[in-house]
């Protein structure tokens, strides 16, 4: 070996060049600020075949500046997100306390999997898993948790453990051909159904109940699926609940949900199912529990202060969970990948332990803390609890409480503006909510109307379908004339939750995630659908 080119080869890529990352890092966020200046992206064409058949690795050695060079085009070609036109999903820019945060882990680039590949990182995510823990739960006792790779993956955590619950030994020997369900709201996410599929006990054991009028799980088709399925001596595991579907941000009853399994499944002598709250991105609503509405520091207008004090009564339901994900990078405004899993109580985690001698590979982990022990991953990065520690402490409680404040103010003030067309429909307008689900119809409907005679199942398949297409026509003849300028990008839902007569019901989308959307931009949305 040549050591001399070997010794250029480690100075380059293993030494410290500050002035050289610096300057790096400078003409990154150069580029990321430019953005400001531009309207949102649209998709831009990718060649993924050109992709494959050019992957461009050199042959030789090149420095820090060939490393930007090779990912640069890529990097300006993905929109960070930070225009306050983007209204599609449930997604925001990545707050700046979070870039710091993401920048620091990166650094040293810890692995959360053991104390010896962490050290003083594995106390930063119990530091944040219990900050989260006590606004979610409201100062509980003995929390515990880990960050994970997505939302999906804490589900999946949460329903585990209910298998364990009602199958003790699945982890060694599986659950050996016995039916075990998992149920969940219809209005819930897909990953519900990724959980019932990778976990073994097949997607046609997950059971959907539906939901009322405001994405609310319906106790009553609860009651009567538990009966059904224990009298079929169905082994039940777990009730995912939601708290914020991510279309229409419809909350379920928890603490109600909670009361009818623990009353039926004593009835019938089964163990108690765990249950487990998808709260990836309603959590933040939390942040509102101890607003003191009364003394008003914030200086919040009465109409506001109503919502918050809705939001704080819904909240406590969040208590009634034995275990719940949050995505920090949602609502939180957090980076990527930012989910956590959270337990009520420390003991709940036995259900996941494995011994040492299980993981050789980490021989000298303790027990009494080292997360390999019962996580998923072998390799866990440490992005989430840099990212929450550093935002929830740069904004402050009173800065969430502003932020979460405004989303609300502003999907509050879409909804009053939309219910005064006839031809348009709020379809979640009694809900609490950043976000906001309506129909668009052509002029001369009445929106309302239809809606009522879908609901009382007064239409035919015929009507639903010509009503179905008007809608999304009207989404896909905005998105095709507006002006990408002023004009906010919108989403669509094939499917917002409530399904009545188990009709699938579409809608347009707003979601009001970004911090720099404005009245203004709310008011040019009316007159861009008043202009179709």
């Amino acid at each position: 070996m040549d050591r001399q080119k070997y010794q250029e080869l480690m100075g380059t890529f293993f030494e410290w060049n500050q002035p050289e990352l610096v300057k790096i890092f400078s003409e990154l966020l150069a580029s990321a600020a430019a953005e400001e200046a531009l309207t949102p992206a649209q998709i831009m064409s990718q060649n993924y075949e050109t992709a494959r058949a050019n992957p461009e690795i050199h042959s030789i050695p090149g420095n820090l500046k060939d490393a930007r060079d090779a990912i640069f085009p890529y990097f300006w070609g993905t929109d960070s997100w930070n225009n306050p036109l983007h209204l599609e999903n449930v997604r925001g820019p990545a707050n700046q306390a979070s870039l710091i945060g993401a920048i620091a882990c990166l650094l040293k680039n810890p692995n959360l999997c053991t104390d010896r590949y962490s050290q003083r990182s594995n106390e930063l995510e119990v530091k944040a898993i219990t900050a989260l823990a006590n606004l979610i739960y409201y100062h509980t006792i003995d929390p515990w948790g880990v960050f994970t790779i997505g939302g999906t993956i804490s589900n999946l955590y949460g329903a585990k453990i209910g298998i364990e619950r009602v199958l003790p030994g699945a982890m060694q020997v599986g659950i050996n051909g016995r039916r075990v369900a998992g149920i969940c709201s219809q209005a819930g996410h897909y990953s519900n159904q990724t959980v019932a599929g990778w976990l073994g006990i097949g997607t046609s054991n997950l059971i959907e109940i539906p939901t009322d009028a405001n994405l609310s799980m319906r106790i009553d088709l609860l009651e009567e699926t538990l009966h059904r399925l224990y009298r079929e001596k169905t082994k039940v595991a777990y009730i995912c609940a939601t708290f914020g579907t991510t279309d229409g941000f419809g909350i379920d009853d928890v603490r109600a949900i909670r009361e009818c399994a623990e009353r039926i499944s004593q009835e019938y002598g089964e163990t108690m199912p765990q249950i487990h709250c998808d709260a990836a991105v309603g959590w933040t609503m939390s942040v509102l529990t101890d607003y003191d509405r009364k003394s008003n520091p914030l200086k919040f207008e009465p109409k506001l202060l109503g919502m918050i004090e809705k939001a704080q009564a819904l909240n406590v339901g969040l208590r009634y969970a034995d275990s719940v994900t949050i995505d920090f990078h949602k609502f939180g405004r957090g980076h990527y990948p930012s989910s956590a899993f959270i337990v009520n109580r420390r003991e709940d985690l036995k259900y996941l332990a494995r011994t040492v001698s299980d993981t050789p590979y980490f021989s000298d982990a303790d027990a009494s803390r080292d997360p390999a022990l019962l996580t998923l991953e072998c390799s866990r990065p440490a992005i989430g609890p840099y990212s929450v520690i550093a935002s929830l402490n740069g904004i402050g409680l009173a800065g969430w409480q502003m932020l979460v404040a405004r989303s609300l103010e502003l999907a509050q003030r879409l909804k009053e503006r939309l219910a005064k067309i006839e031809y348009c429909k709020v379809l979640n307008s009694e809900i609490i909510s950043p976000s906001v689900n309506w129909w668009v119809l052509p002029k001369g409907r009445n929106a309302q109307e239809i809606f009522d005679r879908l609901v009382r199942n007064e239409l035919s398949s015929e009507q639903i379908q010509r009503y179905s297409k008007e809608i999304r026509h009207l989404f896909d003849k905005r998105l095709k004339t507006m002006d990408a300028a002023v004009d906010a990008r919108l989403g669509f839902t094939t499917s917002f939750g409530y399904c009545p007569n188990g009709v699938d019901i579409p809608a347009w989308k707003a979601v009001f995630f970004n911090p720099r959307t404005t009245d203004e931009i709310v008011d040019r949305m009316i007159t861009s659908i008043e202009e179709l």
